[in-house]
């Protein structure tokens, strides 16, 4: 299979790009890589260095926002797995057009072009965020979308038109809703890197609120897996949910981190809320469990053990990207 992996310089499509050549990917075997990124700020070719010289990968620099990049680079493929996106909340509420421009107008122009190409499989990477908040039990994916931020708008939207482009011209589509994704490579603007970076210099980290937002965390390894079970085996024109089925607020999970690098609570700094931010968020994993037989296989405490070590080992990696960005 030759797959075209959209935002795969960035951290969750370049876990999969790696894990693809690696051959630990489920039904993927021997499979041929391309990976077709912007380079904008969060998605560096450091993330693909490991497999920059195996024959079964290739780097397009592109954009999914210009038709014509999309369209030189696309044919012969036998798969799309769509995960270029813009996905901070926080840059969404400051400034929310790229948001739209890429989330939206980006699925859009891919969607058109994998109609005209005749691309047999189509796998759109979205998040649990679409659905909103939810104050006890967890979300199917029967659930109405009701995003509360920019971004969770922005990708509801392109859901949307993904799930239009199956139902109106036939596409086989399929979208995955994920949970919140930690492992390498993750850039550091985000919670977990953001905190274990500051800890590891001795800076504060902040804590939004009161704490109490709850999250369910997914190993980057077993969303990968779970979005191959579902290229390889989902049904077209199906939504399945991936999770990783430990839920912690915000201030369990940073007690963790401080311990993990051997800070106290001195090293909190709380600050003012962000704006509408969602309390809680779970999603029900037993369409995908039943259906594909997905799991999750790393334990958390094993998985966060070994991320805050690889940021220990991979100063070189973190530290310019913080420099850079002025984190």
């Amino acid at each position: 299979m030759k797959i075209f992996v959209t935002g795969g310089a960035g951290f969750i499509g370049s876990n999969f790009a790696r894990m693809a050549i690696d051959n630990t990917l489920p039904g993927l075997e021997d499979s041929d890589i391309t990976v077709f990124d912007a380079l904008t700020y969060s998605g560096t070719l450091t993330n693909l260095q490991d497999i920059n010289d195996s024959d079964r990968f290739t780097f397009v620099h592109g954009d999914i926002r210009n038709a014509e990049d999309v369209a030189a680079a696309l044919p012969g493929h036998d798969a799309i797995v769509h995960f270029a996106a813009e996905s901070h909340v926080d840059r969404s509420v400051t400034d929310a057009r790229v948001f739209v421009e890429t989330n939206v107008l980006g699925t859009q122009i891919l969607l058109d072009q994998a109609l005209a190409l005749k691309i047999p499989r189509f796998v759109h990477v979205s998040t649990d965020e679409v659905y909103g908040s939810i104050e006890e039990g967890s979300w199917d994916e029967a659930q109405p979308l009701l995003p509360n931020s920019p971004y969770s708008a922005s990708k509801a939207s392109s859901d949307l038109l993904v799930r239009s482009y199956h139902v109106t011209h036939g596409l086989n589509t399929s979208i995955t809703r994920c949970s919140n994704n930690y492992g390498t490579h993750h850039f550091p603007e985000k919670l977990i890197p953001l905190f274990v970076t500051n800890l590891l210099d001795g800076h504060k980290v902040p804590l939004y609120g009161d704490g109490q937002n709850i999250r369910d965390w997914l190993h980057v390894d077993d969303h990968c897996r779970g979005i191959a079970l579902v290229l390889t085996q989902g049904r077209a024109g199906e939504i399945y949910n991936i999770g990783g089925g430990t839920e912690l607020s915000n201030a369990e999970l940073t007690k963790a981190l401080l311990e993990a690098t051997s800070r106290d609570d001195s090293f909190i700094q709380p600050v003012a809320d962000r704006l509408g931010h969602d309390r809680r968020y779970s999603v029900d994993i037993q369409k995908i469990s039943s259906e594909l037989g997905y799991a999750p296989k790393v334990p958390f405490d094993q998985g966060l053990a070994d991320v805050v070590q690889w940021y220990r080992d991979n100063r070189w990696w973190w530290e310019p990207l913080k420099e850079r960005s002025g984190l």
